[in-house]
């Protein structure tokens, strides 16, 4: 088997792996949310969503972006085979983690009283928000120790750890909200913080570390490039959030309240389809790159097999969304979401284009490039927040869907262009030939639902589904030879 061979079978085992496990989360969010909204009703579930909501946030603005930026950092020590200087990171990591754990239970415990005036308007909650302030804490144990299975690339133990963590934290908070109701929100916080990291802790356990004395002092400026970087990302996450704010206010503003939850019903549908493939630049691409991160001709070859593996698992995923997107709206919500169709069906078509800015933001990342990374995520919320501005004053709903394509397309050739000037990348000629192919079969998909609409777009979307299918099995058996693969494991049954 040739080392190119080798790395595509690798991104195609990544992908198939998390892409597996997103399908089992999402089934088992769906269950769970049943489950919540018959023994909480709707005032349980709103207390539920306000407390997670204010907890997730102190934790992501104290955590300072360390479960981001020291991925590279770990990849990069696990890529070199270096014990000491892996446990070296590692230590450094951890000891960071201490702290910013440590900082956001302070914070969370010293303003419990403001959180629960500020969130629910009376001071009912100040308990509440001081006992899950050590959630805080764990979260962020937790988070370090999925940060290192993810850095050394321990692929099968995330997924048996996310899996686990699901069906446990399923188990245990059925029964704690039929017993308790609204009373065992808190207890169910706190005993799935403490099962995730148990998790976390027994997979870590399974690496082989060295046992090394390093100084406070010298920890503490080693860890400084982590949170440099780390600072920014969460810094640019939250210009994101901003951004994503801002454009529900202006249609709450210019439209109505029910639009904001169309919007949003439909932006969950079409992230919840395309994860199965995003999971993975997340969790394997990124410390892949970050291994590599200083051989340029290394992280092209890395990036353009991604991307092409990517776009040609995303263009079937994207046809059968295309063509079935009534079905799927009401498998997910009720009719009365029915107007969010051809919103789902243009921002499907932007998808293609998000799939390549992604595997090329990455490469920023992987560099620890933290200024380039900050003018990219800045220029990519602007652009964004400007389209939708216009797309939904203009034209509505619709309007965002067609937003989505331009902002997307242009966030794209924007980002090419940065690494092409910074890093000197560029696409092979392979994957701009799939990019085309795979955009134009999309675009015919897009063009056979919108204009036939339903049910003829039901026959029409399953032929070009199974040729699509078929097109990119092709490719992909070009690759990773999936024929052999499929055949030998037949005889060795």
């Amino acid at each position: 088997m040739s080392e190119q061979q080798s790395s595509y079978r690798q991104i195609f085992k990544a992908t198939s792996i998390f892409g597996g496990v997103q399908v089992f989360s999402i089934l088992i969010s769906i269950i769970k949310a049943k489950f919540v909204a018959v023994f909480l009703g709707t005032t349980g579930v709103g207390i539920m969503s306000l407390l997670q909501s204010v907890t997730d946030t102190i934790s992501y603005l104290s955590n300072l972006g360390l479960n981001t930026s020291a991925v590279r950092d770990i990849s990069e020590a696990n890529d070199s085979q270096d014990i000491i200087r892996i446990s070296s990171i590692i230590k450094t990591f951890r000891r960071w983690l201490w702290f910013s754990g440590l900082l956001g239970m302070t914070i969370t415990l010293c303003l419990s009283p403001w959180l629960s005036q500020w969130t629910f308007g009376n001071s009912d909650y100040t308990l509440s928000f001081a006992i899950l302030s050590i959630t805080l804490l764990i979260g962020s144990l937790a988070g370090g120790l999925g940060t290192q299975l993810q850095g050394m690339r321990r692929i099968k133990h995330m997924a048996q750890g996310s899996i686990l963590g699901s069906t446990l934290g399923l188990i245990i908070s059925i029964p704690l909200y039929y017993s308790f109701g609204i009373q065992g929100i808190v207890p169910t916080f706190i005993l799935t913080s403490i099962t995730s990291l148990l998790l976390s802790w027994y997979y870590t356990q399974k690496i082989r570390l060295q046992k090394v004395n390093i100084p406070l002092n010298r920890s503490f400026h080693e860890g400084l490039s982590m949170v440099k970087l780390g600072i920014l990302v969460t810094l640019s996450s939250f210009i994101s959030m901003l951004c994503a704010n801002l454009v529900n206010i202006f249609i709450s503003r210019f439209g109505s309240v029910s639009d904001v939850g169309l919007f949003q019903g439909g932006f969950n549908i079409t992230n919840k389809y395309v994860g199965l493939v995003f999971a993975a630049l997340v969790t394997d691409y990124y410390p892949r790159l970050s291994g590599v991160n200083s051989d340029n001709k290394k992280v092209k070859e890395i990036a353009n097999q991604q991307t092409e593996l990517a776009l040609l698992l995303l263009a079937p995923i994207l046809i059968l969304l295309l063509s079935t997107t009534p079905l799927v709206i009401q498998l997910f919500y009720t009719k009365e979401f029915l107007p969010i169709v051809p919103f789902i069906q243009w921002v499907s078509l932007s998808i293609i284009f998000k799939a390549g800015s992604w595997t090329l933001g990455f490469i920023v990342l992987a560099k620890g490039d933290s200024k380039l990374y900050f003018i990219k995520e800045l220029m990519m919320n602007v652009v964004l927040l400007i389209c939708n501005f216009i797309g939904y004053y203009v034209y509505g709903l619709e309007g965002l869907g067609i937003s989505f394509v331009i902002a997307n397309a242009i966030v794209y050739f924007g980002v090419y262009w940065m690494v092409h000037k910074r890093y000197e990348f560029k696409f092979t000629r392979e994957y701009n030939i799939i990019l085309i192919k795979q955009l134009s079969l999309c675009f015919i998909g897009f063009l056979l639902a919108y204009i036939l609409g339903f049910p003829y777009g039901y026959i029409t979307g399953a032929v070009l589904f199974i040729i699509v299918g078929w097109l990119s099995f092709e490719e992909l058996d070009k690759r990773i030879n999936i024929k052999s693969v499929f055949l030998e494991r037949i005889k060795k049954k």
